[in-house]
């Protein structure tokens, strides 16, 4: 009788452990370290022809991710600021900035006027609200953010339409007047034209040189946080910040980070 009871109370621990995530599969998986996947181009950076991905590309996820305080940021100095594109992008938010005001910067490039960003505003100091910024032209969806959760995050310009896609879902579409195609500083991660910084954890960004489809979209979500690019050959970028700060693409647009440190410890 006695070891029945000690099995039962075995099992009814073991089940709670199961509740709480404690022997969550993702916990115990292998762990892609940095450069694990990569974009390799014979013909070097920019080139076109006969590119394919190297390494370990299986979706594992990743060994580390960007931790960003509310005053880190990556620049990508050397990335060109295309006429049409598409950002993808894994984020989870610790926080909002002070109620009601301003933006924290995802990842954007601009030349202080004019360019394109994923970005969080904060409109009231009770909803923060996912939000693309396109020059002075920003649109959101109804719903509200959600902190502590990884979000895929994604922006595509076609040259007059912005779309914006939250976790594989379209959630605007409109006509934008903003100039992109004129040539920005940089792309930047973690920070907004406006020196709004972005308090939390960043993983796996691309940038391409051509919109995206809904479908595509939706495939690079499904993917999850250790996902591969697609298109290769208008892959502009790729940064995992899977420990570094490197771009993956083949088209050697490293990024120099600025108070950021990286993690393994960043949950599901």
């Amino acid at each position: 009788m006695t070891y029945g009871w000690a099995i039962l109370i075995i099992a009814v621990v073991l089940g709670a452990l199961f509740q709480l995530g404690v022997f969550n599969s993702s916990s115990f998986s292998p762990r892609a370290p940095p450069g694990a996947c990569q974009v390799f181009r014979p013909g070097g950076p920019g080139s076109t022809t006969n590119i394919n991905l190297m390494g370990v590309c299986t979706g594992q996820l990743p060994q580390y991710v960007a931790k960003f305080p509310f005053f880190g940021y990556v620049t990508m100095p050397n990335v060109p600021q295309p006429t049409q594109l598409s950002l993808s992008v894994w984020v989870k938010p610790f926080s909002r900035k002070c109620g009601g005001c301003s933006w924290m910067g995802v990842a954007g490039n601009w030349d202080g006027t004019n360019g394109y960003a994923i970005a969080m505003g904060t409109f009231s100091s009770t909803c923060a609200r996912w939000c693309p910024l396109l020059g002075s032209s920003s649109v959101c969806p109804a719903t509200c953010e959600t902190l502590n959760v990884w979000q895929h995050l994604a922006m595509t310009f076609d040259g007059t339409m912005l779309a914006l896609y939250v976790n594989g879902v379209r959630m605007d579409y409109f006509a934008s007047g903003s100039q992109i195609g004129q040539t920005a500083q940089a792309l930047k991660v973690g920070i907004t034209p406006t020196f709004d910084y972005f308090n939390g954890t960043i993983a796996n960004l691309q940038e391409y040189n051509t919109s995206l489809t809904a479908n595509q979209i939706q495939a690079l979500y499904l993917e999850g946080i250790g996902g591969a690019p697609m298109k290769l050959q208008n892959l502009v970028g790729w940064w995992p910040l899977n420990g570094d700060a490197k771009d993956y693409s083949g088209n050697n647009n490293n990024g120099v980070p600025t108070a950021v440190t990286f993690t393994s410890q960043y949950g599901k």
